[in-house]
């Protein structure tokens, strides 16, 4: 627990894009689907408790010296998710293997910075849909259920990538490099990329070429240095607008 969470100085106080990961920046997984567990459990976490337990489930994961295979990154983060929840340590993986076989759902948060924006997300093939059935963000036209041909809620997105779609996955700069080519704005240190992950997000915008931004809301960063966190999106939309009012 390493992270001083107020270094939220940002390299490019006048950024062309921002790029944003999907889980801990935009949504986290859907409390309908843990809560049973958590209850059988003889827990009763509340909303702050589960976001709380989801940066320090990929905390867990950024400071094993290896990463989580593909086939059992889910279950792996489940695990580290329900301890710290509370669960008994000897319960935990059990759990996580149950919970694992349903369907991964998002619900919560949302914002939009006035900026071209896309989202960069490793995942299961299913991102865009969730982002546009929650309501959070969407690409016109992109995939996803919309009722009676009404106008989607939510940010217009220039681009979402999910890892299972386009066959790349960070930290490889690869899929950053899509992104930017869909938003029609060259790599370089005026792109942010806003992450909630050392491993895949701050490892792979460095790698690209681009400023990450590590989404820290519990100063968990394992390693702090040399790059900027943030709490929230608010937190920094309030800091890029602060850079632009300095003389």
């Amino acid at each position: 627990m390493a992270s001083a969470v107020s270094d939220s100085s940002i390299g490019a106080p006048n950024p062309s894009a921002i790029l944003l990961d999907a889980g801990g920046v935009l949504v986290f997984p859907e409390p309908a689907n843990l809560l049973p567990s958590l209850r059988g459990a003889g827990l009763e976490p509340d909303l702050a408790a589960l976001e709380r337990a989801h940066y320090h489930a990929m905390a867990a994961q950024d400071r094993e010296a290896v990463p989580p295979a593909p086939a059992t990154w889910w279950r792996d983060y489940l695990t580290s998710y329900l301890a710290a929840c509370g669960v008994a340590e000897a319960s935990c993986e059990r759990l996580a293997t149950e919970i694992a076989q349903h369907p991964r759902r998002y619900g919560w948060a949302h914002a939009g910075l006035g900026l071209p924006m896309g989202v960069v997300s490793n995942s299961n093939g299913t991102v865009e849909g969730d982002l546009r059935r929650v309501g959070v963000c969407y690409v016109p036209d992109g995939d996803g259920p919309q009722a009676g041909g009404l106008p989607p809620e939510g940010v217009e997105m220039g681009v979402i990538l999910d890892s299972a779609v386009v066959g790349v996955a960070k930290p490889d700069p690869g899929i950053f490099r899509i992104a930017l080519d869909a938003l029609n704005v060259p790599a370089g240190g005026t792109v942010l990329h806003v992450g909630d992950s050392l491993r895949y997000d701050v490892a792979g915008a460095l790698a690209a070429g681009l400023q990450p931004v590590h989404m820290d809301p519990y100063g968990l960063c394992p390693a702090p240095a040399g790059h900027p966190h943030v709490r929230s999106l608010a937190e920094l939309a309030g800091s890029l607008i602060s850079a632009r009012r300095l003389p």
